[in-house]
């Protein structure tokens, strides 16, 4: 079951359901929205339907747009902010079946959801 976490995402837990060790976000974010710097202990997938996002995995700075995937290994700090005129679809898979998300700036910055 995919259930509704925060506005412009729904959070599906997979340690919640049984079974398989991911956990996901299907991320639909506004022109501007983005999660602030965070981090995990385990990698996370990006796959990239529809926007255009600027996005920072550590020191690299990346623009994606529908088609792309991007990884953030584990312990990398990352972000992503929606940097185009239209919505922004991305599936965001946590290798883990549950989120473990350390923040690595304060919370002013988010104008979306979470990642």
């Amino acid at each position: 079951m995919i259930c509704p976490d925060r506005q412009g995402a729904h959070r599906f837990i997979r340690a919640e359901q049984g079974g398989l060790p991911i956990s996901l976000f299907l991320v639909d974010d506004r022109p501007g929205a983005g999660p602030r710097l965070h981090r995990h202990p385990y990698p996370e997938l990006f796959i990239v339907h529809a926007g255009h996002a600027d996005f920072e995995i550590e020191a690299a700075r990346l623009i994606a747009t529908a088609g792309d995937i991007l990884i953030a290994p584990a312990r990398t700090p990352h972000r992503f902010t929606n940097t185009g005129d239209e919505q922004l679809c991305i599936t965001a898979i946590h290798t883990a079946p549950t989120m473990d998300t350390e923040w690595l700036e304060p919370s002013q910055r988010t104008k979306g959801t979470l990642c």
